[in-house]
């Protein structure tokens, strides 16, 4: 005999049912994610050829995501209230903020970072902090952080860049996801040969890049949307070399003619048998120009990535100067302490200082591709180290104060001609000695080679000085070191005649800002739990900033003073207060 079922049980059935249902769908419109560690969707890029689909308004972008996401008429970055600008999502929940050069005057004028406000389409705001310029397009940027709810809906939606206290009128319509750091291309640079690229999100893996044959560079008027497509020279890690554009076609004449329209830069990719598709791009092309006077070269020059080191630089530049870097070259990456203080006060006191501003995270070995051609006009060497390094030669030890006359730094390079030598040297090679914290539990105010003196008995890894010249078409490197051209060759340098000594296992309140971010491309972040025995990290160290026990006595093994003796003989000075060193006073 059938049971009947029970109005009760049927009615709570279908509750049960269609609570289900509603929860599935609303879910799947407005997913959310209890974790901040996501994986970005997949995106659907679609090509531009004159361009379909790419508009040159201020909000968009030359790849449009194909995402559906809930209309929300707020304000957009086109309306006159806001400062028009581009969006990119950084590491971290950062949002990089580009302001674009159509913003009236009285938007970008008097700029502080308490001045603005990041405000996004659910009407949260976020501080904007004022990062920098842009040398290359003189852009000026922003930074704000990406409010935690708004990292729960996908697409990320731009925000609107405002005063703060502004009155903001909501309209349409509805702002642009961002750009994704990602994969974009974000910097150019124009040679009297060709153009380079910097893109991210392409090549991954150090060693295993895309074929040029797969890539074309294509230049876009942003006025018209005109397109013009060169070939690709050559694709190795985030630097893509491309042919000059014939730009003709845009009413630009040539070289002293001027190029008074906005050109941006981007990466077409064809994979055999698939539709092409265009990296989203920051990037602009600045025509090449001559100088108009030739400058002196500088012998030799010193480059490196820098953030935060105002404490640290004069140190640095006053004895590396001291041994024959005649000028420093630093790619500020975003640095929010006295950097630029510290940089103007050196430049008064005749140290030759120069900075480029380069807003964009791990990309070190771009940045070091970037500096090679930047600096080519204005050094024949550069030694590519970090403000935590100092060469030193043990043959100094007898140096009493070295004049401009001594060899020293010199000494290592080439003592012949390179373009009389059959296979010249194109580089030259120096270990490094890695120091520990030496019982240091604080910054030691009179200088890192004087409070770190006791360092690990095998070295490891090594720093180079390279012929600009020199370097392979590619420019590729790798831990501060370049390919170098068919016929040169690199020269290692033994430990008796140079050495770098790299204070990397500083006091712990200074060492656990390395679990901030790795600068390199292809280095895993410290935090984490990938590639664990490479040699970039601390030996016994876990994924997290946690001070081990007796941090301040590890890595100790030799006792080494060489360095800090000779530079107390160079510089220090007597004072009202006592000795000093010369980078206190």
């Amino acid at each position: 005999m059938r049971r009947k079922v029970s109005p009760a049980f049927l009615f709570l059935f279908l509750s049960v049912f269609l609570f289900a249902s509603f929860s599935l769908y609303f879910s799947s419109c407005n997913p959310i994610y209890a974790s901040t560690e996501i994986s970005f969707p997949s995106v659907n890029l679609t090509a531009i050829s004159k361009i379909p689909g790419y508009s040159s308004s201020s909000s968009s972008l030359a790849i449009k995501e194909d995402v559906n996401y809930l209309t929300r008429h707020v304000a957009s970055i086109q309306d006159s209230s806001g400062v028009k600008s581009v969006s990119v999502l950084l590491p971290d929940w950062e949002v990089l903020l580009i302001v674009l050069p159509e913003s009236t005057p009285p938007a970008t004028a008097s700029i502080t970072g308490n001045d603005f406000l990041c405000l996004y389409p659910n009407n949260e705001t976020s501080p904007a902090r004022f990062s920098g310029v842009l040398p290359s397009t003189n852009q000026t940027t922003f930074k704000c952080g990406l409010p935690k709810r708004n990292r729960r809906r996908l697409p990320f939606l731009s925000p609107v860049l405002i005063r703060s206290g502004e009155e903001f009128l909501v309209s349409s319509p509805p702002p642009e996801p961002m750009m994704r750091w990602t994969r974009l291309a974000y910097e150019s640079f124009t040679t009297e040969n060709d153009v380079v690229l910097f893109v991210k999100g392409l090549n991954h893996r150090q060693g295993i890049n895309l074929s040029p044959k797969e890539l074309t560079c294509v230049f876009i008027d942003e006025t018209s949307n005109n397109a013009v497509r060169t070939a690709v020279t050559s694709s190795i890690q985030e630097v893509f070399r491309c042919e000059r554009p014939d730009l003709t076609s845009f009413g630009y004449g040539g070289v002293g003619n001027g190029l008074n329209k906005r050109i941006k830069v981007s990466l077409e990719i064809r994979h055999q048998g698939e539709s092409s598709f265009m990296m989203p791009s920051v990037a602009y092309y600045i025509p090449w120009r001559k100088l108009e006077i030739e400058r002196p070269k500088a012998l030799l020059c010193a480059s490196t990535m820098v953030f935060d080191v105002a404490k640290f630089l004069r140190e640095w530049v006053m004895y590396h100067s001291r041994i024959g870097v005649e000028k420093f070259v630093l790619y500020d990456n975003d640095s929010d302490d006295d950097l630029m203080k510290v940089i103007k006060e050196l430049n008064q006191e005749g140290y030759n200082i120069e900075t480029f501003f380069w807003i964009w995270p791990k990309t070190q070995e771009a940045g070091f591709s970037h500096a090679s051609l930047y600096a080519k006009d204005s050094c024949t060497w550069m030694m590519y180290l970090d403000v935590d390094e100092f060469v030193f030669a043990p043959s100094w030890v007898t140096s009493l104060q070295p004049s401009p006359d001594d060899p020293m730094l010199r000494s290592l390079l080439p003592k012949t001609q390179w373009w009389s030598d059959p296979r010249p040297i194109g580089q030259v090679s120096i270990r490094c000695n890695e120091f520990g914290p030496s019982n240091q539990t604080t910054h030691p105010l009179e200088g890192v080679t004087q409070g770190y003196t006791c360092r690990r008995k095998e070295d490891n890894r090594h720093k180079s000085i390279v012929l600009l010249e020199a370097i392979e078409h590619s420019l590729l490197n790798a831990i501060h070191h370049f390919k170098l051209k068919e016929g040169y060759r690199t020269k290692p340098v033994s430990l008796e005649v140079a050495v770098v000594n790299h204070y990397k296992y500083q006091a712990w309140s200074e060492f656990k800002v390395k679990f901030r971010r790795r600068v390199s491309a292809y280095v895993v972040d410290w935090t984490k739990g990938l590639n664990p025995l490479s040699k970039d990290r601390a030996p016994g160290l876990g994924f997290e900033a946690v001070e081990p026990s007796g941090w301040e006595q590890k890595f100790c093994e030799v006792q080494d003073g060489r360095l800090k003796l000779l530079a107390q003989r160079w510089f220090e000075k007597q004072t009202m207060a006592g000795s000093k060193m010369a980078w206190q006073i």
